[in-house]
């Protein structure tokens, strides 16, 4: 079995290959690196490693440097464990204080130049 990493903080030049080769040693057998609309890395990856070295992996990466960039690795989680969902992540419900969340607090007009 494998275990699937989250490595963040990428740079936009790392490659697929590249990040397959600096987690070798851990048996990495799969790497997926998201690309936005324009083509360009979005500075994250996941790569699939041993099951059982996955927590070596972890350890002896996060911190390292690739291509110039200190990662963070950590194992990765299910969308649905992210939380997220509101503006304020972890899907929290928060209270205004009495203010709405836009415009509430009124003021505004016409402000003096300095």
């Amino acid at each position: 079995m494998s275990k699937r990493l989250f490595v963040g903080n990428l740079s936009f030049q790392v490659t697929e290959q590249e990040l397959l080769d600096a987690f070798a040693e851990w048996g990495a057998s799969e790497v997926a690196i998201p690309i936005n609309e324009a083509g360009r890395s979005r500075g994250f990856g996941f790569v699939e490693v041993d099951d059982d070295k996955a927590a070596d992996a972890i350890q002896a990466m996060n911190g390292a440097e690739i291509k110039g960039r200190e990662v963070v690795v950590n194992e990765a989680r299910a969308r649905e464990d992210r939380g997220g969902g509101s503006r304020w992540g972890g899907g929290s419900t928060r209270e205004f204080g009495g203010y709405e969340s836009r415009g509430g607090r009124g003021g505004g007009g016409r402000r003096d130049r300095w």
